[in-house]
């Protein structure tokens, strides 16, 4: 009996020890879980030993690399030839530029007034013919007189404003101020660079007279690069702006909206003497859209928001050339927000069925 209770005392004696060095380990590895250089060097650990493409293709004989090696060259060759592509497809844009040039003078000339289209050139059916059938109706029972209209209203009012203010990407850029000056533009034209030039094009945004500036056109070029990045020839995807430039806007005296003055006390360090000082500093405008940020040449990188800056203008930039000045109508009309708006609504449910 004697030997079996200290046979049972030695048994348990063992397990509390056990279970004290179990706790001990455990305790231990917390600490270590809690050292950022310790997790640091597991992930370090874990990220060489993951399997990755490339980790994968180490693992081939050298004649087998040796032949991805040639096919990557060959996708180099390719990325050139796609270059040429483009650059065929900008000479085409060019090209078919002046045939849609008369269409767009056209359109210009209804807009402001300068010429009235003809029954031919207005006669237009739409889907919801019996419901203007109805309005005419109901027009030929009021008493109109269409001379007085036709004195009062000329041209298409407030048509490029208008644009302006329908599209979310526009309109966020104007301020309350830009408004009365966007009242008086009168076309926006694409203009592409010459052939033989370097790849650009130009936007041109013709104004009235007005009180605010002297300028009849103001213009924003994008230059364009079609060729692959000599060291990342495999991220070619087509043309992309690199750069743009603006043009001086001649404002009026009084009337520059890109600047507000400001009025700030100062105190003189020696005498305590209080002066107010006036100084210009800069002001939310969409005609800032005129005078962008530079791309550095000198190779010094952008920051993060002056590089999303530049993104956003060259954004806009395409879209008034692929956009809006091609269907201007249908954004004055709101037809091609709406279209817009559909494809978004079915790229997102694509989205969701594959999720």
């Amino acid at each position: 009996m004697a030997d079996n209770s200290k046979t049972e005392d030695t048994a348990s004696e063992s397990l509390e020890a056990a279970k004290n060095a179990s706790n001990k380990k455990e305790k231990l590895a917390d600490q270590v879980m809690q050292n950022p250089q310790v997790l640091a060097a597991l992930q370090e650990r874990l990220d060489n030993t993951a399997v990755t493409p490339s980790s994968y293709i180490e693992t081939f004989p050298k004649a087998v690399i040796r032949r991805i090696d040639a096919l990557k060259k060959l996708q180099v060759k390719c990325a050139h030839i796609e270059a040429k592509f483009y650059e065929e497809v900008h000479d085409l844009e060019r090209k078919y530029a002046a045939l849609y040039q008369p269409l767009f003078d056209k359109r210009r000339e209804f807009i402001n007034g300068e010429a009235e289209p003809t029954d031919a050139e207005a006669e237009w059916h739409s889907e919801n013919e019996d419901e203007e059938k109805l309005a005419g109706e109901l027009k030929n029972a009021v008493v109109i007189d269409e001379k007085a209209e036709e004195t009062n209203v000329k041209g298409i009012p407030d048509f490029w404003f208008t644009i302006f203010r329908n599209v979310d990407m526009l309109s966020e850029l104007v301020q309350e101020y830009d408004e009365p000056i966007l009242k008086h533009l009168q076309d926006i034209k694409v203009k592409f660079s010459e052939p033989g030039q370097p790849m650009s094009f130009s936007l041109e945004f013709h104004f009235g007279p007005n009180d605010y500036f002297s300028n009849s056109v103001l213009t924003k070029t994008y230059k364009m690069k079609s060729e692959p990045d000599k060291t990342d020839p495999f991220s070619f995807e087509g043309p992309e702006i690199v750069d743009c430039e603006g043009c001086t806007i001649d404002w009026k005296k009084g009337k520059n909206v890109t600047v507000k003055t400001i009025k700030k006390k100062q105190k003189h360090k020696g005498r305590g003497t209080v002066r107010t000082i006036t100084k210009q500093v800069p002001n939310d405008s969409f005609f800032n859209f005129f005078s962008p940020i530079k791309v550095s040449g000198d190779g010094e990188s952008l920051d993060e928001d002056s590089e999303f800056t530049l993104a956003a203008d060259f954004e806009i930039g395409h879209f008034f050339r692929e956009r809006i000045v091609p269907r201007a109508v249908l954004y004055f009309t709101g037809e091609a927000i709406e279209d817009d708006d559909n494809v978004c609504m079915q790229l997102a449910v694509c989205l969701l069925a594959s999720t």
